[in-house]
């Protein structure tokens, strides 16, 4: 079914040496091997690539394009000699700082942000939802504001780095964190508000441009989107769909009835997005009225209540909910990552499931 709203998807993945199984700097390779089929671009480091969607109308043209544009990477790293995986870090080595580089902006950031870059190689997964204007991007940015944990922690897919267990299930979430302008945004009273506070943040070089504006939600500097940046790279296509939808959902439940409640504390926000990077869906999650602990995965269910008329309009609704069930009895992506490094304690193993997942 159709939606008058929008979306697209753009996937940061990582490419993998089959034999060391670690990260490789391949992505120029990558890129000239894609060609102009898909829109495939270099990312951070040249251990990552990235890919998106067009934009998509219906869930099943989303998912078909979700699917087809990782089969489409996977071959062309294949022919340069990589692996594609989905993880939103390396269980195995680290993708760190490009080799040599000489790109100008790379080379900025170091000079402005220094040492913060080394670690800074991660993979996560953006939805864009096509907004009329602004001032609706930034309703929807404050709407969505207390609902970033659940999001983080349903997508979950970064426990294991450089072969040590962090003991978060997104320490994706924990590096990337680090930026200056990271995190939950503030509650903005205006688009004009919103711009007037990013020209200061550029004016004091916290940012060098707008494409720096790391918050979880983002207006895009690009596009007529709404960006929603919280998650880690969700390990299957379908784990990227059911995502996507729900992003997608809250756009439209925010923007056709806009929240009354009061904006939430910022710094219980912050509180519950750093138990969400721990627990992930399987743990516990802060409910942001009390700043008590709650099954996430209730929260999760709140989440479906309350965006199920939307997801009922393009036939999603017991897409979704059938996928809660099916984290219920098997686990976040970070669950399963751990699953498998039990069971095999060699962490070449581990990627190579992580390898096969990509394309699950």
């Amino acid at each position: 079914m159709t939606s008058p709203w929008t979306v697209g998807v753009e996937q940061e993945l990582f490419l993998v040496d089959p034999e060391s199984r670690r990260p490789v700097p391949l992505a120029p390779e990558v890129v000239a091997e894609a060609g102009d089929a898909f829109d495939v671009q270099r990312e951070l480091t040249p251990f990552q690539i990235e890919v998106a969607t067009p934009v998509c109308e219906t869930p099943e043209e989303l998912v078909d394009q979700i699917r087809a544009g990782r089969e489409h990477l996977a071959k062309a790293a294949k022919a340069v000699g990589a692996n594609l995986m989905a993880s939103a870090i390396p269980p195995l080595g680290r993708a760190g700082p490009p080799p040599e580089s000489d790109d100008p902006r790379y080379r900025l950031m170091e000079h402005s942000h220094r040492k913060l870059l080394g670690g800074q190689g991660v993979c996560g997964c953006h939805v864009h939802v096509g907004v009329p204007d602004a001032d609706t991007a930034i309703l929807i940015s404050n709407a969505l504001r207390p609902w970033l944990p659940t999001l983080l922690a349903l997508t979950v897919n970064s426990p294991v780095m450089d072969t040590e267990d962090t003991g978060y299930a997104s320490w994706r979430a924990m590096i990337w964190s680090r930026w200056p302008v990271g995190g939950a945004p503030p509650h903005f009273e205006s688009a004009e508000h919103y711009e007037r506070l990013v020209r200061s943040l550029i004016d004091s070089e916290a940012l060098l441009d707008k494409g720096m504006v790391y918050w979880d939600i983002r207006p895009s500097a690009n596009h007529p989107t709404i960006e929603v940046r919280v998650a880690d790279l969700p390990m299957t296509v379908k784990e990227v769909a059911v995502f996507a939808e729900l992003v997608r959902a809250l756009a439209a439940t925010a923007a056709e009835n806009p929240p009354t409640d009061e904006p939430v504390d910022p710094v219980l926000l912050r509180a519950a997005a750093w138990r969400a990077a721990r627990d992930g869906i399987d743990g516990q999650g802060v409910d942001l009225r009390t700043g008590a602990l709650v099954p996430a995965h209730d929260q999760a269910a709140q989440l479906v209540a309350y965006t199920a008329d939307a997801l009922r309009r393009v036939g999603q609704l017991s897409t979704v909910e059938e996928h809660l069930a099916w984290l219920r009895a098997n686990g976040s992506a970070a669950t399963r990552q751990r699953r498998a490094l039990k069971a095999d304690s060699d962490p070449r193993a581990l990627v190579d499931r992580l390898v096969a997942w990509t394309l699950d």
